[in-house]
């Protein structure tokens, strides 16, 4: 069990919600429950789970199951749409050479004191300032 503080991007949730993905689905499904079990709560972004709560509409999830879906999530350390966040995805789109959307999840890893950003959008390994992308699919 790690004391790291992870920050769980949106393509880990959607793996972990989508049957029809074979591997994935089982790594993401594995991984995110392993992230109940640890002493601190794993962080997310409003941006991460709107991008979800669109996906699962997308799959044909029902609304009401998807929306009790994306309440569970909630339980987790949920990063605000603000200000400051706005300002650091910026900075981090032009520092790190990033788009935008990437930046902010980079932006909201930080604001949450993550050490790792579990994606499969990133290259696993790199250092965004401080956070270690880790692809917890592999």
């Amino acid at each position: 069990m790690s004391d790291k503080s992870v920050f769980v991007d949106t393509n880990i949730l959607v793996y972990a919600h989508d049957r029809d993905a074979g591997d994935k689905y089982l790594a993401a499904k594995s991984a995110l429950a392993s992230l109940w079990d640890r002493p601190l709560p794993p962080s997310i972004s409003i941006q991460v789970l709107q991008e979800f709560y669109v996906n699962l509409l997308r799959k044909r999830v029902e609304g009401g199951t998807a929306r009790e879906i994306v309440l569970n999530y909630l339980e987790w350390d949920v990063v605000e749409n603000d200000r400051a966040l706005l300002l650091e995805g910026m900075r981090l789109r032009d520092t790190l050479h990033l788009s935008f959307w990437d930046a902010l999840i980079v932006a909201a890893a930080r604001t949450a004191g993550a050490k790792e950003l579990w994606s499969e959008d990133f290259n696993p390994g790199q250092d965004l300032e401080g956070i270690v992308v880790v692809n917890p699919l592999k």
